[in-house]
């Protein structure tokens, strides 16, 4: 099953006291890189999340937000005031008004904005809180794989049609192939007439130099190893796990195989064809780009 390593998954859910919010997105990455936003009344969790996200995400550049709101009237943090460093704030502010000769008029608003005057102290999360954080997780998970695959199946369309477009090609080289030959020959034989003259020619020495020639020109291998890297990599396509990675490498062994064709090909007309087959392989690996 194919999965793209772009996704998005959202999940809320409401309690009598919270409403919980979990976004989920995630980019392209060869790597899992998290980036996690969570409440601190939850912290200690982080690690746990962090598994989870390793198991269930494996790949990508991905951002996770929590956010917890507090309905009216349920229990909010208890705050406290700082008044060592508001007088210290307040006292300072007004001397400096009075040195530069400006008003002190609300300075005392100006002081209760300043950092660390206004402290909220830890809320500690219950149980019950933790367990419906968990389970929106959860449901962001769910939504977040499922577009995924949603995605990844489209995927899957695009580098099917790559790949078959590519054998189509090689089907248009075989017929093209065998008209090399009889060039080969024409151009030996005209080389040969006007170097020593047609009496002269040794026709031994003329097959030794078409063998030669055949065997330098030859791509029956070429063929069949890509021929069978094609069908490989429409099979791993068909398996239950994620293999981007593995598609990429079966990518490359494709490329192989159609560059050395090209530079045995010794004809314009399978040339043109070996650079359509190289355009299909540079759209595949694009988007074996975003496949997880």
């Amino acid at each position: 099953m194919l999965k793209s390593m772009t996704g998005f998954g959202l999940a809320t859910k409401e309690t009598e006291k919270t409403k919980i919010t979990v976004e989920l997105k995630s980019l392209n990455s060869k790597f899992l890189e998290l980036m996690l936003k969570i409440p601190k009344a939850h912290s200690d969790k982080e690690l746990l999340i962090r598994g989870e996200c390793n198991k269930l995400i494996e790949r990508g550049k991905v951002n996770l937000t929590i956010t917890i709101e507090y309905k009216p009237g349920a229990e909010r943090k208890p705050v406290t005031i700082n008044n060592v460093l508001l007088k210290t704030y307040y006292e300072q502010l007004k001397q400096s008004a009075a040195e530069l000769g400006e008003s002190p008029e609300n300075l005392f608003q100006l002081v209760m904005q300043m950092p660390e005057v206004i402290k909220q102290d830890e809320q500690i999360a219950d149980d019950e809180e933790w367990k419906a954080v968990y389970s929106t997780f959860e449901e962001t998970i769910k939504a977040f794989n499922n577009f995924r695959i949603s995605e990844g199946s489209e995927l899957e369309k695009d580098l099917v049609l790559r790949i078959n477009n590519i054998i189509a090609l090689q089907k248009k080289i075989e017929v093209e192939e065998p008209k090399r030959l009889p060039i080969v020959r024409e151009r030996i034989n005209k080389y040969l007439e006007d170097a020593v003259g047609v009496e002269n020619i040794d026709k031994n020495r003329l097959e030794q130099e078409l063998v030669f020639y055949i065997e330098k020109f030859d791509i029956t291998e070429e063929k069949v190893r890509l021929k069978s890297h094609c069908d490989y990599f429409l099979n791993t396509l068909k398996e239950k796990d994620a293999n981007g990675k593995k598609l990429g490498f079966i990518s490359q062994e494709i490329g192989r195989e159609i560059n050395t064709m090209g530079s045995k090909a010794n004809d314009a007309n399978i040339q043109k064809m070996v650079v359509g087959m190289k355009d299909e392989l540079e759209k595949i690996k694009e988007q074996l780009l975003n496949v997880l």
